[in-house]
């Protein structure tokens, strides 16, 4: 299955654990996939995301054609170092975020992962999407 979004990922017990980035066109994607480079994680993919599941957990990865590319709106489609798969642990949807949401989560190829909305360009989204992906290594089964 491929989604609209990006994937990045960080490196988190012992595996990489990513967040996949989904939203409407121009809301903020790249750019908070972008700042969380900075953050120290790394890019699987941008713009297309191809997902699959095994042994109840989800991956993702970047087609073909686009592996290693990332759009930095204004600026240029520039080529990076991509990992070649990583766990998805975290679907953030760029929204308006509430103040202290419910938990959710959403069934992607029969894999329940946690769901978050995120302001994409607030300033500390990228240590947002670190904090929520550390939740869910230490606890699994934890909705945020």
């Amino acid at each position: 299955m491929i989604r609209h979004g990006g994937l990045v990922a960080t490196r988190m017990g012992g595996r990489w654990l990513g967040v996949l980035i989904e939203g409407e066109a121009g809301c903020g994607k790249s750019d908070l996939a972008f700042r969380a480079l900075d953050a120290g994680f790394r890019l699987v993919a941008d713009d297309r995301v191809l997902l699959w599941s095994s042994a109840g957990r989800l991956y993702g990865r970047a087609p073909e054609t686009l592996a290693g590319l990332m759009e930095v709106r204004g600026l240029d489609v520039i080529a990076l170092s991509p990992l070649p798969l990583a766990e998805v642990g975290l679907l953030v949807r760029c929204a308006a975020a509430e103040r202290l949401p419910e938990p959710q989560a959403e069934s992607v190829l029969g894999v329940e992962v946690p769901r978050l909305a995120l302001s994409p360009l607030e300033a500390s989204a990228p240590a947002k999407l670190r904090r929520a992906l550390a939740l869910f290594d230490r606890d699994p089964n934890r909705r945020i």
